[in-house]
């Protein structure tokens, strides 16, 4: 966990850190920015975002970078740790009037040395088709602003597909384009073709082919992010109403839903193999969350505000079989067969259970690490691991989640006269702390049907259940720990807001509408209360909390980019500085070909 307290230690800024695979280093010369490097002034501008794509070029410099900063978009070659950023060719600089680019996205399948395909979408809710290497600029979608008004939050190709692109917006929409179709000169008309608890889907009634081709309404508010799986079957919607839902994307089926544990949700992603899928936002947590078990597995507490970036570490993600660690690339069987889902995902549960049995009863257990990472506004980045302890517990926490289903299904569960004293002592090597029994209610992992009934249905007794788990975890002695704090204070800032916005409501001079405002969200906020304690938000004492291996100062301003890459990571501000931080051995090749006089490292600490 981060150090509490205040100093001149606590606000400096962190140029490298230390994990067990080594130390990460900030590399000055490879700081992609503005070409007059001067900090942009932030205040009411779009987050900072980065998009890569590899062009394959035969001269080793195969990747290209580009960045949004306020009304500009700049596009360069990317040169990493290999050498020093040079700010004063960029292959495309673009300067825009009346509206600032919000988010941006490669094709990699089009990508070659002489073009791209990059989309671009922007504050008024057009989107842009442009190729920065060719400095054309091909198609401009929603031009006229018939489709959607609001902001474009997300654009993604779909995985792939050479011609189609989803974009969401803070309306809480997402349409499905075709660069091939025009949007047409008027408002486009919709037809029900799917529909379910809190989404829609709709086509789009034309004579003539047409975009968008579909419309889908998710949630709440704003859909401020979506990823696809690693197979493009399924699609996860991180939304403003808090909710994540993920969906079948060709069959426009829901999966399956999570809530996060108050506030919205602000950024999605998934595990290399399309396990897991972690979301954050403006709970300060990030939440992880079982694809097949569709229930949350742990929570982790380490941001300090708004959690607004997460993703995975996919060089780091490892299995270890008794030997070092692995480099996560599908290679081992087991991991392999685990990436495909519809028939592949029960080959993912005999895979889990093959892998549950071993780390209980083989003299040579099997250790599985995924490594993700996260930052927020707090100006920090965190890296955090989620092992075997939290994903296949051992034999003492097996035996505990076992009593629980028995206690889950029994009505006189309160009076089983079993001691709920079978929590572990030690913490596991997760870092997380220990933990109750299976907020589940019962399910296994070999028990997924893929359907949403895991969701949202629960025992009778799991009330009653769950009394004797909080009466279990407080005799651990940790019930005390600081997010329950955090809970506290979060819920006295909340009845705060309230009676403010309750004032207002008599202060102005239209109350009628304001009190009718009010009276919506509350009865939003009542509920989303309701959903505490479910299996779609379990308490901060139902489940795992993770702490951070790694949680670092690194900015002046709110981060808003964490991307990870084969031999870096690379960060970005709102001041629209992109950093690049070395991986462990990685370091010496920089300053060796540009800074041979100066200290190994290439940085200064």
């Amino acid at each position: 966990m981060a150090a509490e307290g205040g100093g001149k230690e606590m606000n400096e800024i962190k140029t490298q850190f230390t994990t067990r695979e080594g130390v990460y280093k900030l590399l000055t010369h490879s700081e992609y920015s503005r070409p007059n490097r001067v900090p942009f002034n932030s205040q009411g501008s779009n987050p900072v975002k980065v998009s890569f794509v590899n062009v394959n070029d035969q001269s080793g410099n195969g990747d290209r970078i580009c960045f949004n900063v306020g009304r500009e978009l700049y596009f360069y070659i990317y040169k990493g740790v290999r050498k020093a950023a040079d700010l004063s060719k960029p292959i495309d600089k673009r300067i825009y009037k009346g509206t600032q680019p919000t988010c941006h996205d490669f094709n990699p399948i089009t990508a070659t040395a002489e073009s791209v395909s990059l989309l671009v979408g922007f504050s008024a809710g057009q989107v842009q088709l442009i190729d920065p290497i060719k400095k054309e600029t091909s198609k401009l979608f929603n031009e006229e602003r018939l489709i959607d008004k609001s902001r474009v939050t997300c654009v993604r190709w779909v995985p792939g597909s050479e011609s189609l692109f989803l974009v969401a917006h803070s309306s809480g929409s997402m349409y499905l384009y075709n660069v091939e179709n025009t949007c047409g000169t008027t408002a486009p008309h919709y037809q029900l073709l799917k529909q379910g608890e809190n989404y829609a889907v709709h086509t789009c009634k034309s004579k003539s082919a047409r975009n968008p081709l579909l419309r889908w309404t998710v949630g709440e508010g704003a859909l401020n992010e979506f990823a696809f799986s690693p197979d493009g079957k399924f699609l996860a919607c991180a939304s403003q109403d808090g909710f994540l839902r993920v969906f079948g994307f060709d069959a426009a089926e829901l999966h399956g839903t999570m809530k996060s544990y108050f506030g919205g949700l602000l950024c999605v992603c998934w595990s290399p193999d399309g396990r897991y899928i972690v979301a954050g936002g403006e709970d300060d947590l990030v939440t992880v969350w079982s694809f097949s078990d569709c229930r949350v597995i742990a929570r982790g507490h380490g941001h300090k505000s708004w959690v607004s970036v997460v993703a995975f570490d996919h060089c780091t993600t490892s299995v270890e079989d008794g030997d070092p660690p692995a480099e996560f690339s599908g290679s081992d069987e087991e991991f392999h067969e685990q990436i495909h889902f519809g028939v592949g995902r029960d080959r993912a549960n005999s895979a889990h259970s093959r892998l549950s049995k071993r780390n209980s009863t083989d003299s040579r257990p099997v250790s599985v690490t995924y490594r993700f990472g996260s930052v927020g506004q707090d100006t920090q980045m965190c890296l955090w691991d989620l092992t075997e302890d939290i994903l296949f517990p051992h034999l003492p926490l097996s035996r505990t989640r076992t009593h629980t289903n028995v206690m889950n299904n029994t009505s006189n569960s309160s009076t089983s006269g079993n001691p709920p004293n079978s929590l572990p002592n030690t913490l596991p090597r997760s870092n997380s702390l220990p933990h109750s029994s299976n907020p589940t209610g019962g399910s296994t992992p070999n028990s997924h049907t893929g359907s949403t009934t895991t969701t949202t249905t629960a025992p009778a007794a799991t009330t009653k259940a769950n009394s004797i788990i909080d009466s279990a975890f407080i005799a651990t002695g940790v019930s005390k720990f600081a997010t329950l704090s955090l809970h506290d204070s979060r819920k006295e800032r909340h009845e705060k807001d309230h009676k403010r916005n309750h004032s207002m409501g008599h202060i102005s001079s239209k109350s009628s509408d304001k009190l009718n405002q009010l009276s919506s969200t509350r009865t939003a906020k009542a509920e989303a209360a309701k959903t505490l304690g479910t299996l779609l938000c379990p308490r901060m004492e139902d489940v795992p909390l993770l702490e951070p291996l790694v949680c670092k100062k690194i900015a002046h301003e709110r981060l808003t980019v964490l991307i990870f890459l084969e031999d870096c990571l690379v960060t970005a501000c709102q001041e629209g500085f992109v950093c690049t931080w070395a991986r462990p051995g990685k370091v010496g090749l920089l300053s060796s070909q540009n800074n041979p006089a100066n200290s190994p490292s290439g940085t200064v600490v």
